[in-house]
Formats: C-alpha cells, structure tokens, sequence
C-alpha cells in the first residue's frame, strides 16, 4: 500500500463528488414524505410499484416461474450457451438443494396466482401475504437499488468513510468502517438495501465471512418507517420516541454481545476466496492522517473506475442477479415460515422456556407474550397483531419493540440473507435469532419499567 501523497486532477476529484453526492442523497438521505421519514430510493422504488399496480403480482410470477425454468433447463440439459456465460451459469446452474427451493417457489408462486390450491398455501396469511404484498416491494427495490448501488460502491464514498469511521468500527464492533453504511441505508430506507450492499461487498472482497455475516444479521435495521408501522399496530404510537430509543439500545447492545457469540464468533476471517484478513488493511500510512488518507483512497477508487457503460453493466446485473436470485427463494422459504407460524403450534411451544424469563422481569400477561416470542422468526410483523389483543400496555410495547430488534425474519430478511452470497445458513439464523432475543428483552424490559 502506497503511503506517498499523490496529486490528483480536477476531472477525477468530480468523478468522486458527483456520483458519490448523488449516490448519499438517494440511499442515506433522510426526507419526510407522506408523513413518514425514507429516503430517495424507497419513494422511488414505491413510485414503480405504485405504476405497476395489480400487474406487480402477474410480473413476479412470471419472474418466479422463468427463473425456475431456465434453472431446470441449466442444471440438466447444461446449455453450452449458458456454460459460456459465467455469470448467467452461476446464477441459474445451481445446486440441487438451490433448484429444489426454486421449484418449490414457482409451485407456491402459481397456486397463489392462480388461486388453486391448498388455503394453507394460498391464504392471505401465508403465500398470499408473500406474493401480494412483499415480493411486489422487494421487485420494485431490487431495480433502483440494484441499478443505482454502484454510485455508492464505485466512486469511493465508501473507501472515505470506510477510513474514517474505522476507529469506531474496528474497537466497537471488530468491523470494517464502510459497514456503516449498510446499517444506515437499512436504519433509514429498508433492511432489504442493505442486505444486498453487504453481499454485493462481501463478493468483491471488502468484508472477509465474519465480517458479512455479522453486518448481514446485525445491521440490516428496520427502518424508522417499518418501526412506525409496528408501534402503530399496538396501539401506542405517542410513545414512538421511547419506543425508538428503546429500539436502539437494545440493538446496540445485540451488536456488541451477539458477534462474540457462536455462530458468529466462528466464522472464518477470510474472504469469499478463502484469502485472510490483513489487519494493516486498514492502518494508516506514514505522511497521512486519517482524513487525507481517506480522501486519497477515495480519488484513487474514482480515478481507477470503469466508464458508463460499465457502471451500467454492473447495476443491471445486481438487478438480474437479486431479481432471478433471490425472489423465488424468498416465496419458498418466507411461505413456508408463515405455515408453521399460522397452521402449527410450533412457535407457540418455542415461547414456553420465554414464560419464567417474562415472569423474572415483572411482563404482565407473560403466558400471552411468550407465544409471540418466536413467531417474529416467520414474520417481523406477526408478533405485532396477537400482541394486539394484550391489555397491558407494557407487555405490548415490549412484544413491538422485541419484534423490530430481533431483525431476523424468514419472510424476507432471512431468506434473502440465505438467497444471497453472505455465508450463513437457515439454522445459523434461528440461533442468531434466538441469541438477540436473550440479548435485548431484559433491555427493553428495563426500558419499559422507567416509561410505564
């Protein structure tokens, strides 16, 4: 790594500002829209889905069934003009565990389009939920994320921010300082956008394993605006400040503790292509300080990056591979999560060892609060209808704030972490779920005995 100073034209100085300004205000800056804090990329991503309308659905079907096909034509027949193609290989040449979930998501996707199937299957609860209502979202992200990510990624916003956000990243966390970023494009837009900046991160070996799957499971945050939805569910929205502050210690501390914990803690240092850490990556050179190291890196990234064709090339990818990817695992794996959750006990029976836990720190109505415990497992937002009919107002504020910090749910954030190259697996995220549950409930228990 060169430690000299290196002058730098006005030409490349630009290609650093513009694309890189441009790329803040789409992704982490914050603006009040529709009476609701976002960000740029979620009013536009919403404006698509809105132009699309009743035809969204009619789109991922299509999508979920074409995938599905063109991955059985790849993985038995192996077209040579595929094979010559390396990234359509890798994306439709897959396993057959990866095939088999492909398969299973085109059969749910076309009985809950069709309306001919199972109810356990097509219910507005179940499939229904997932077809209707969040594969139309995450299209919709998926485009203007994945077509505009490289403004953030290419120019060398993160390698500035990513120097001088080190010194509280590294001790803090043990994490790289460009990691941030993808908490804060989760914090202030949607956990979906950061989840697809820690993989895209992670393959071009910015973030060794531990460091992606810890980012992935740590600081792919609900957003300001999902976290109104919930407290709004409970029926407590004057409390949303406490409620959000609540929110933020209780992750804080998950951050801290969860990462030093098994499965996290025993994730390999190296990179995707089992190369390992070097801990001087990050150390500053002789002759600079952490701002004009920062920026120096910054102008070599945007001196060194690909012309527009290339930026292009490279945000329809992220799409295609997001796109065909991702949406029928996450139809597979998010409706069979909600048919446990809503036709099986199963949850229910996970939440009895909660009952003394509750008990021990004074939760009202504990029985009725431990069958939501890991139902949020399925889905963020279930947790947050059956703790509608709890009286107390402490237990449903508890049960709310649980919810959004528990962060991992199989009906999207799960199965897009497991669509995506960040290597954790569906076990792994039940016992990083089950670890942050321990972590923030006394927290949020605490909380909630000094406001109510």
């Amino acid at each position: 790594m060169a430690s000299e100073k290196q002058n730098h034209n006005i030409r490349t100085i630009l290609t650093f500002l513009v694309p890189s300004l441009i790329g803040l205000f789409l992704f982490m800056t914050p603006i009040s829209y529709q009476d609701a804090i976002t960000i740029p990329i979620a009013i536009i991503s919403k404006a698509l889905q809105a132009a699309l309308g009743d035809t969204a659905t009619s789109v991922v079907t299509g999508i979920v069934v074409f995938s599905t096909l063109v991955s059985i034509l790849a993985s038995t027949l192996k077209p040579k003009w595929l094979l010559r193609h390396k990234f359509l290989d890798g994306l439709f040449d897959v396993s057959p565990m990866w095939l088999a979930i492909r398969i299973l998501g085109a059969i749910f996707t076309v009985m809950t389009f069709s309306g001919m199937g199972p109810e356990a299957i097509t219910s507005g609860n179940t499939g229904g939920l997932v077809l209707n209502d969040l594969l139309p979202v995450l299209l919709s992200v998926f485009i203007f994320a994945g077509l505009l990510l490289p403004l953030l990624l290419n120019f060398g916003l993160l390698e500035l921010f990513g120097t001088l956000l080190t010194k509280i990243m590294r001790p803090v966390f043990n994490l790289p300082g460009r990691s941030a970023i993808d908490c804060m494009a989760s914090w202030l837009g949607d956990g979906s956008v950061g989840i697809l900046l820690t993989s895209k991160q992670y393959e071009a070996r910015f973030y060794t394993q531990r460091e992606a799957a810890i980012i992935g499971t740590t600081f792919s945050a609900v957003s300001i605006t999902f976290s109104l939805v919930v407290i709004s569910q409970v029926k407590l929205e004057a409390l949303f400040v406490p409620f959000y502050l609540t929110v933020c210690l209780a992750g804080l501390a998950a951050a801290i503790i969860v990462p030093k914990l098994p499965p996290l803690s025993w994730k390999k240092d190296d990179y995707i292509d089992g190369t390992p850490r070097h801990p001087d990556d990050e150390a500053v050179p002789k002759g600079h300080h952490v701002l004009s190291w920062g920026f120096d890196r910054a102008l070599n990234k945007a001196a060194n990056t690909g012309g527009l064709k290339e930026l292009v090339d490279e945000g329809i990818t992220n799409v295609v591979d997001m796109v065909f990817g991702v949406i029928p695992v996450v139809m597979a794996i998010g409706t069979v999560a909600l048919m446990i959750a809503e036709y099986t006990p199963v949850f229910n029976y996970l939440g009895l060892p909660f009952i003394p836990m509750l008990e021990l720190l004074g939760i009202p109505e504990a029985t009725e609060a431990s069958k939501t415990i890991v139902v949020g497992f399925a889905d963020m937002f279930i947790p947050s209808i059956l703790a509608s009919g709890i009286a107390s107002d402490m237990t449903r504020f508890v049960i709310a704030a649980l919810s959004v910090t528990q962060l991992i749910y199989m009906s999207e954030v799960g199965a897009l972490l497991i669509g995506s190259k960040i290597p954790v697996n569906a076990w792994e995220l039940f016992v990083i779920f089950i670890l942050r549950t321990l972590v923030t409930l006394p927290v949020i228990a605490g909380m909630a005995h000094l406001i109510f």
